[in-house]
C-alpha cells in the first residue's frame, strides 16, 4: 500500500484545534508554534503504515524571521525520509502561476526573488539528503508537462 499526504495539510488540522481557520496563517505563526506544529504533523505521518509514503511539502516557510526549513532535522529524525523529489518550474512559470491562483492569499514577489528561493530550496534539501544519507532529484515541471514530470518521480523512487 502507498500513501500521499501533504505535510501542509496535517499540520493545518492540528492548527485548527489551536483556533487557526486559514491555513496561509500558518506561515505567519511564531517560528515555535510552527515547529510545534510539524512536530506533531511528522509524528502522526510516522506513524503511517503504508510501505510509501508520499509527503507533499515546501523546503521553507518565509518568515518575517528569514527563511524556515520546512524539514528541519527533528522532523527528518522522525520520518526518515528515504528520497527527496524536487519538483519545480522556471522562475517565469511560477511567477505567473502564483499571480494567477486565486485560491491562496499569497506575498507578491518578483522574478528576481522567486530565484532567491529556488536557490534557498536547492540548500535545504542538499542540507536534508547529506543529513539523513537519502538520494535528491531536481525535476522541472514545465507548463502543459505534468505527465512528463510525474514519470520522472516515479523513476526516481523506483515504482
Amino acid at each position: 500500500m502507498s500513501a500521499f499526504t501533504s505535510f501542509g495539510t496535517v499540520m493545518f488540522e492540528e492548527a485548527k484545534k489551536m483556533g487557526i481557520n486559514d491555513r496561509d496563517e500558518l506561515r505567519k505563526l511564531s517560528v515555535s508554534k510552527q515547529r510545534e506544529l510539524q512536530t506533531k504533523a511528522a509524528q502522526i505521518i510516522a506513524e503511517f503504515n503504508d510501505n510509501v509514503v508520499i509527503i507533499d511539502t515546501h523546503a521553507f516557510i518565509s518568515t518575517k524571521e528569514g527563511f524556515y526549513p520546512g524539514l528541519p532535522y527533528h522532523v527528518l529524525e522522525e520520518l526518515e525520509p528515504a528520497n527527496f523529489i524536487s519538483v519545480s518550474a522556471r522562475p517565469e512559470e511560477i511567477y505567473n502561476r502564483r499571480m494567477k491562483d486565486t485560491t491562496r492569499n499569497r506575498d507578491i514577489v518578483s522574478i528576481d526573488s522567486i530565484k532567491k528561493e529556488l536557490a534557498v530550496q536547492d540548500a535545504m534539501l542538499s542540507s536534508c539528503a547529506v543529513l539523513t544519507g537519502s538520494p535528491m532529484k531536481s525535476i522541472l515541471n514545465t507548463e502543459g508537462n505534468i505527465e512528463e514530470a510525474a514519470e520522472e518521480v516515479i523513476n526516481a523512487i523506483g515504482f
